[in-house]
């Protein structure tokens, strides 16, 4: 059994999964237009050069999306990247953050050497962290 998330984009996705090839390392696998579906009796021409469907690779998990109208930001759901080192997670942060809204900024807490909360420019939500070791509890 495998776990992906899948995520809805107003139009972006294709714009997305560059932009997380280009500052996550992602590797894009798939990008199939609704122009590209076999059968095109029930697709609409507007959405021709839209995203049905797409997959990228990011640190070795699978993140599908697609192109559907309307569709809504990310609320309650975030994607987290686990990194180790200080540099890196501030690298990402700052690469997701740019055109994005932050959450909590990039700082570090208890049970992280950096951890920051934000929704990037496209609309998903992400949790990047530098974890402490955890202590056993006493």
């Amino acid at each position: 059994m495998k776990l992906n998330p899948y995520v809805n984009f107003a139009g972006r996705c294709a714009e997305a999964f560059r932009y997380y090839e280009k500052h996550l390392g992602a590797k894009n696998t798939m990008l199939m237009t609704f122009g590209q579906a076999p059968d095109q009796t029930h697709i609409d021409p507007k959405m021709k050069d839209a995203v049905m469907h797409g997959r990228t690779v990011i640190a070795g998990e699978d993140l599908l999306g697609a192109d559907i109208p309307n569709a809504e930001p990310m609320r309650s759901a975030y994607l987290t990247i686990t990194v180790d080192s200080d540099a890196e997670a501030e690298r990402i942060y700052a690469a997701l953050a740019d055109g994005g809204s932050v959450f909590m900024k990039m700082e570090p807490t208890f049970f992280a050497y950096r951890f920051g909360q934000l929704r990037d420019r496209f609309g998903v939500n992400w949790m990047i962290i530098n974890p402490r070791p955890m202590q056993p509890p006493r």
